[in-house]
């Protein structure tokens, strides 16, 4: 998991979530507003903008995707693999007492099963 989880309000505008995005290098933000109220990714910026979407003026609360799947931190990994398999995501918030403490991206569980993997990667160039 990585952690702290990156959380903004609902009311942040959608150009400002993708500044946000691009300067911390991450591909999602939990967006909140008395606890958890949905998830919006870079994913999300470039369907809306492919869409022609204007998001200009919009905030996340308006394309965030709201049914947001957790997992607790107990949980095992296995679970969250399932999970976000069975749903077709990449991103898992990780929440204790309805609060997010984290976030599993395939990315985490990619180096959780490889743990080299950097030095894997650099010996096939």
């Amino acid at each position: 998991m990585s952690a702290p989880v990156r959380t903004v309000d609902y009311k942040l505008s959608t150009s400002e979530a993708a500044r946000t995005l691009l300067r911390d290098e991450i591909g999602s933000l939990v967006v909140e507003n008395d606890g958890i109220e949905g998830i919006v990714t870079k994913s999300d910026l470039v369907k809306a903008i492919a869409a022609e979407r204007t998001v200009d003026g919009e905030t996340v609360g308006q394309l965030m995707t709201e049914t947001v799947l957790t997992v607790g931190p107990e949980e095992s990994i296995e679970i969250a693999c399932e999970r976000m398999r069975a749903n077709g995501i990449k991103k898992l918030p990780v929440v204790e007492d309805g609060q997010p403490i984290g976030i599993v991206t395939t990315t985490d569980i990619t180096h959780s099963l490889v743990p080299n993997l950097n030095d894997v990667i650099s010996s096939f160039q």
